[in-house]
């Protein structure tokens, strides 16, 4: 029996540390990675994360896919994959996948993961919102995607902006249900 498979789609938003961090919680579960980053993502990886965080990104994944490649295999439904996370997801790809715009892998690859019915997890990043975000975020919804702001589990107490980003992602990860959870568990014990 081969890996589990999960597509991980990078968008220009802020929070690059994100992908990262998703991209190594697969990783630890044995996981195949379909990578597709837009030129944007790349840029605040770079930005954000350092210079090599690109080639860290590519090295952590099992395939990776030009984002103007629309004929790549995860644009197919009949490629098996156990879902698809994008980390971060700007509000232009949520806007393109919340409308059926599938301009480019990105957006074609979450609009599969919808049309066959997998889980699809957006950790949509922007604040303040505006209404066409809100409205974007309950149209995905509606077609039964996941959205998850990367919004901190402040009671965790975390020391560090990683340690934040890394509960963030296995949260993310834990959506895909691909094995027992992996996100750190609040406990009424450890509570002030």
């Amino acid at each position: 029996m081969s890996a589990q498979r999960v597509v991980l789609g990078v968008s220009g938003a802020s929070g690059a540390m994100l992908s990262l961090a998703v991209a190594r919680h697969l990783q630890k579960l044995g996981v195949e990675i379909d990578l597709v980053a837009s030129a944007a993502a790349e840029r605040t990886l770079a930005q954000e994360c350092g210079p090599d965080a690109v080639e860290i990104l590519r090295g952590l994944a099992a395939r990776w896919h030009p984002v103007q490649d629309i004929g790549a295999a995860i644009a197919s439904g009949s490629v098996p994959a156990a879902g698809m996370i994008v980390a971060p997801c700007s509000m232009r790809s949520l806007a393109a996948i919340a409308h059926g715009f599938d301009d480019n892998l990105l957006t074609r690859a979450a609009g599969v993961q919808l049309k066959e019915r997998r889980r699809l997890v957006l950790l949509a990043r922007e604040t303040p919102l505006t209404l066409a975000h809100i409205r974007n975020m309950a149209a995905v919804t509606e077609m039964g995607a996941i959205v998850m702001p990367p919004v901190p589990a402040f009671y965790l107490a975390h020391d560090t902006l990683a340690q934040a980003a890394s509960q963030v992602a296995a949260r993310a990860v834990d959506m895909l249900a691909l094995s027992a959870p992996c996100a750190q568990r609040w406990s009424p014990q450890h509570s002030g």
